[in-house]
């Protein structure tokens, strides 16, 4: 793994393997969109059978398919799910909304947080899969009171869907499941076909088809972000351990060949244990290829004068997931402002916020930790304003009203204030 100093390399360098190229694709996706919005599922089955190389008859998966596929998996894993799933939901009940409502002046004014209708949760499939992902995207949906929420998820060249995904849907309260991956199944979520019903907004990461089609109905439908490739950040001192550290570099490595895994630190030593001891932990790795190519193109290891130096290049980069794997973590965390999610310490890596610690795991990519936010409860919700004035809050501000009004050249505005106070 690369070792480099800091004075050799610009913010803007570390993060070049960003530039995802979205416009590449942008044509092919938009004539997805247009056919799936035309044709419905004909044409959904078409790019299922480009695509993914399936022939798909019916697109929802079947109760009885769900029910064998939690037989298949079995009690443990179930258990697993549902551990899982309870932190989460802990997690996320805390960040639940109340409506207000305020008086002053004679004047009521309030906002009420309401749920999207229908939400439509993407599940990627391709090199892996991810039951973890139902679960991040489903329950923040179930929480908000979202009524009916659905799945789209790239079904196997047999047409089933992996029993960990079912299982998963079946313990998040999911509605329906359906067998569409791509920018064919965000186009389906966005406009409706026969099979699969149009959805207020669309969530959960994909590759860069599917990143696309996000990027490109947005408008049509609401979305949660456009992801890219996963990125982890560590920022390491001395009291870090290198092979811990080798190993929670390669956990996003194996994601992606355009995954980021970075490292900062002050200390030579370390940089130096972690570059060897990732070279002989790739070699055991069962996606050693993914993680290589990752690595070879996108990791490096990258060193500063102080921790506080690499603390405040992290938050240049606005990194996805951010380790401070330091002796003060809680100290640090100070200095940091743009982050997805921060595990602190030696003994919290980025594994645990993917499964269990109950935070959610879809977070901001691409240095867009710097103006969004993780997934959660509030992305299912919109909010509406109410305002009630008396008569005699109304008579009180009249006035200011209509000045207000006519200084923007408004007059109508101001009319529609005073023509009440007029006695004809």
């Amino acid at each position: 793994m690369k070792i480099i100093s800091l004075k050799e390399i610009t913010p803007a360098e570390i993060v070049a393997q960003r530039d995802v190229a979205y416009a590449s694709v942008e044509d092919k996706v938009k004539e997805v969109l247009s056919a799936v919005k035309e044709r419905g599922d004909d044409a959904l089955r078409e790019y299922e059978r480009r695509f993914d190389g399936v022939e798909i008859e019916d697109f929802l998966v079947s109760e009885d398919e769900i029910a064998a596929a939690v037989e298949r998996v079995g009690g443990e894993y179930m258990r697993i799910l549902e551990r899982a799933a309870h932190n989460i939901r802990r997690f996320h009940e805390a960040q639940k909304r109340k409506d207000f409502t305020l008086n002053y002046d004679g004047i009521t004014v309030g906002e009420r947080f309401i749920p999207v209708e229908r939400a439509g949760l993407y599940v990627p499939g391709g090199t892996a899969r991810y039951p973890s992902s139902v679960l991040m995207n489903c329950i923040p949906a179930v929480l908000a009171g979202v009524r009916e929420t659905i799945i789209c998820t790239p079904p196997a060249r047999d047409g089933s869907v992996p029993d960990g995904i079912l299982a998963a849907a079946k313990v998040a309260g999911a509605g329906k499941v359906f067998k569409a991956g791509g920018a064919q199944a965000i186009a389906a979520m966005a406009y409706g076909t026969e099979s699969i019903p149009a959805v207020d907004k669309i969530v959960g990461p994909g590759n860069v088809y599917v990143a696309t089609a996000k990027k490109l109905v947005q408008g049509v439908v609401g979305i949660d972000m456009i992801a890219g490739p996963s990125e982890i950040l560590v920022v390491a001192d001395s009291s870090a351990n290198a092979d811990w550290l080798a190993a929670d570099l390669l956990s996003q490595a194996e994601h992606d060949k355009l995954a980021s895994a970075i490292m900062i630190t002050d200390s030579k030593e370390l940089a130096s244990a972690v570059s060897k001891a990732v070279d002989r932990r790739l070699e055991a790795l069962p996606r050693r290829e993914i993680a290589a190519e990752s690595i070879k193109n996108n990791g490096k290891i990258i060193l500063t004068d102080s921790i506080e130096e690499a603390a405040a290049l992290s938050d240049k980069i606005a990194p996805e997931h951010l380790e401070l794997a330091v002796k003060e973590p809680e100290k640090l965390l100070k200095s940091i402002q743009n982050a997805g999610s921060v595990f602190l310490g030696h003994y919290t890596p980025e594994a645990v916020g993917d499964y269990m610690a109950g935070s959610n795991h879809t977070l901001p990519t691409g240095g867009t930790a710097r103006f969004s936010s993780p997934l959660g409860v509030d992305d299912f919700l919109k909010k509406s304003q109410f305002i009630k004035m008396s008569p005699e809050a109304l008579q009180n501000y009249v006035d200011d009203i209509a000045a207000f009004a006519e200084s923007e050249g408004l007059r109508a505005h101001a009319e529609s204030v005073r023509a009440r106070f007029i006695v004809k």
